[in-house]
């Protein structure tokens, strides 16, 4: 079946409409009209690499909202009409012992991502959901809660469960101290999120003007972390801190401002760092991370932001205006989340 999608041929070139296959459906598979679809920072590194082999095009997009439109014949729990979501990860191997507990991301075979992948059955690359249309399997779509802005539900997908599986694994709920470093995509998740599970959230951010900004979301103080006499009043205060920053960055602030027996989980930069043992023996502290989300955390985070109306904050475009979207992000200047009406791609 043919769709249309936002394709790049090789590194740093524009996207472009391009006619491209997804397959037929399976017995376990869904058809989903992609509605709207999040741009993500891993999509801007996505283009600068390009496609993984040549004469492969590239489709970015792994955090979207759409409808069902199709369904295979072993499934039950979605029919056509379906409001639905999915995030970056679309199989597993089902069998390992992280996939057995419901934490797909952590496959040990490795999932397959939403784009870039490759498909456990036919070896085909992944495209993504820059796209009119997706299929997928149905272990990997999740009931998208009623009443909620879909365009506000797509960034759920990525950036709210990366910070939705270490703020449920750490036990947050009323009265956790919980600390959130950086105030963009997954920040603003974080303190939102926090906030609703009852926490006393901190934020802690290198720009002043953000404290207003933070305030509103739920906080119930920000901090700039490059004044070190502000960083002083915080120091041993907190039971959990969740770090969103992308950039290379010292961690030793942040181990300083956790009390005993708490955990500093490093989202935003996935490269090396260096840290201090005395940082995390003083206290007994400890050093996470996480990343993405398995079925089990996926859905608990779709009904919890049903049932407290919790969205991202977004920017909307329409899908033509994709290159946009990409050079503003790569700017930093979105707050908090382009995301993409994929309607005006059906007519381009």
């Amino acid at each position: 079946m043919h769709t249309i999608a936002l394709a790049s041929h090789a590194p740093d070139q524009p996207l472009l409409p391009t006619r491209i296959d997804r397959r037929p459906l399976r017995p376990d598979d869904v058809d989903i009209r992609v509605t709207h679809c999040g741009v993500c920072h891993t999509d801007l590194h996505s283009l600068h690499a390009g496609p993984a082999a040549a004469g492969t095009p590239l489709v970015p997009g792994h955090e979207f909202v759409g409808e069902v439109i199709g369904v295979g014949e072993g499934v039950t729990g979605f029919a056509v009409g379906d409001p639905v979501a999915v995030g970056n990860i679309v199989d597993s191997c089902g069998t390992c012992r992280m996939c057995t507990v419901g934490q797909e991301n952590f496959c040990e075979d490795f999932p397959t991502l939403t784009y870039g992948g490759t498909d456990r059955i036919d070896g085909a690359p992944t495209l993504g959901a820059y796209a009119t249309r997706y299929v997928a399997r149905d272990r990997f779509v999740f009931h998208r809660p009623p009443g909620l802005d879909p365009a506000a539900v797509a960034p759920l997908m990525c950036a709210g469960i990366t910070v939705w599986e270490p703020l449920r694994s750490a036990g947050v709920t009323s009265g956790t101290r919980l600390g959130v470093v950086g105030l963009g995509g997954l920040g603003h998740l974080a303190v939102r999120l926090g906030s609703a599970l009852g926490a006393e959230v901190t934020v802690l951010t290198r720009s002043p003007g953000k404290a207003e900004d933070a305030l509103a979301l739920g906080a119930s103080r920000a901090v700039v972390s490059t004044d070190e006499a502000q960083m002083e009043t915080v120091r041993g205060s907190m039971d959990v801190i969740i770090d969103t920053v992308s950039a290379a960055h010292d961690l030793a602030p942040y181990l300083h401002a956790l009390d005993l027996d708490g955990t500093l989980f490093s989202l935003g930069h996935l490269g090396p760092v260096e840290v201090e043992t005395l940082d995390l023996l003083v206290g007994r502290k400890r050093l996470a991370s996480a990343g993405s989300g398995g079925h089990r955390w996926t859905q608990d985070l779709l009904d919890f932001c049903g049932a407290h109306g919790i969205t991202a904050d977004v920017e909307v475009l329409p899908a033509t205006e994709v290159a946009t979207a990409l050079e503003r992000l790569e700017l930093n200047d979105v707050r908090y989340r382009f995301v993409l009406d994929m309607s005006s791609l059906a007519s381009a």
